[in-house]
C-alpha cells in the first residue's frame, strides 16, 4: 500500500510536521502545527490522513491503554514508556535478550508477527511537580461531586470526562462532525460517544444542524472555559 498511496500535499506537510517532533502527538496537536502551513485544513482531514499513512505503513498510531490515539514518525522497532498523569510518551530502546518471547506451546496456534511492551509510570516532571506542589494564590480549585457527573472529580460546568472530551474534540472542529469524526479525536467508542452527545444536546451544549452531525453550541464553549 506505501508504493501505491497517492502523495498528497497535505500528506506531505502533515508527514514533514510529524518528523519535525519527538513527542509522539496526537492527531489535535499536530493540527495545530499544520493548520499554520495549511489554514483552510479541517481537523478531520488532519486525522484521515493519519489514518490512510498508518495502514500504509508510513507512520505508526500508538494506542495506549485507551487513551487519545498517538503518532510516530520512527518506524524502527522500539517500546514506550507513558507518563499517568500528563501522558508525555517516550522511546524505550530495548535489547534483544529484554524481549518477551512466546513459547510455542502458549501461543494457541497463532503465527506471530511481533510484540509490544507498553511501560507506565510517572515522569521525571511530574514526579517533581508532586514533591514541590505550587498553589495559585487566590483561587481554590473546585471539583465536582461524582455522584452529580460520574467523573470522579475535577471536570468543568458538571461535565463527565468523558462528556468534556467530546466537547473539546467538536470545538475543534470546523464544521459539523459525525460520530466516526468524534470516535478518531477521543478514546471513546462511537456508542459511547453516542450517550454522550444525547446528554449534551438536553444540556444545550450541542446541536445537530443535520441529520448524525453535530456541533458544540456556544453554552458548550462557555462550559470548557
Amino acid at each position: 500500500m506505501k508504493d501505491t498511496l497517492r502523495m498528497t500535499h497535505q500528506r506531505e506537510v502533515i508527514l514533514d510536521e510529524l518528523g519535525k517532533v519527538k513527542t509522539h502527538p496526537t492527531a489535535d496537536s499536530l493540527y495545530e502545527r499544520v493548520k499554520k502551513r495549511l489554514p483552510r485544513i479541517s481537523l478531520a482531514t488532519v486525522y484521515r490522513n493519519l489514518e490512510i499513512l498508518s495502514e500504509a505503513g508510513m507512520i505508526r498510531k500508538l494506542e495506549i491503554s485507551g487513551r487519545q490515539k498517538r503518532f510516530d514518525w520512527d518506524l524502527e522497532q522500539h517500546d514506550h514508556i507513558f507518563c499517568v498523569q500528563c501522558q508525555r510518551v517516550d522511546n524505550l530502546e530495548l535489547k534483544s535478550q529484554q524481549r518477551i518471547s512466546l513459547p510455542t506451546e502458549d501461543d494457541k496456534g497463532y503465527q506471530i508477527d511481533g510484540c509490544r511492551v507498553e511501560f507506565y509510570g510517572v515522569c521525571p516532571q511530574c514526579q517533581k511537580k508532586n514533591a514541590n506542589p505550587k498553589k495559585k494564590r487566590g483561587t481554590k480549585k473546585m471539583d465536582c461531586k461524582p455522584k452529580s457527573c460520574g467523573s470522579g472529580g475535577g471536570c468543568k460546568a458538571g461535565l463527565s470526562e468523558r462528556q468534556q472530551e467530546v466537547l473539546e474534540a467538536l470545538a475543534k472542529c470546523d464544521k459539523a462532525c459525525g460520530s466516526k469524526d468524534i470516535a478518531a479525536a477521543t478514546s471513546l467508542e462511537p456508542k459511547q460517544i453516542s450517550c454522550q452527545i444525547t446528554a449534551l444536546k438536553k444540556k444545550g451544549l450541542v446541536a445537530s444542524p443535520a441529520r448524525c452531525k453535530y456541533e458544540i453550541t456556544q453554552d458548550g464553549r462557555k462550559a470548557l472555559s
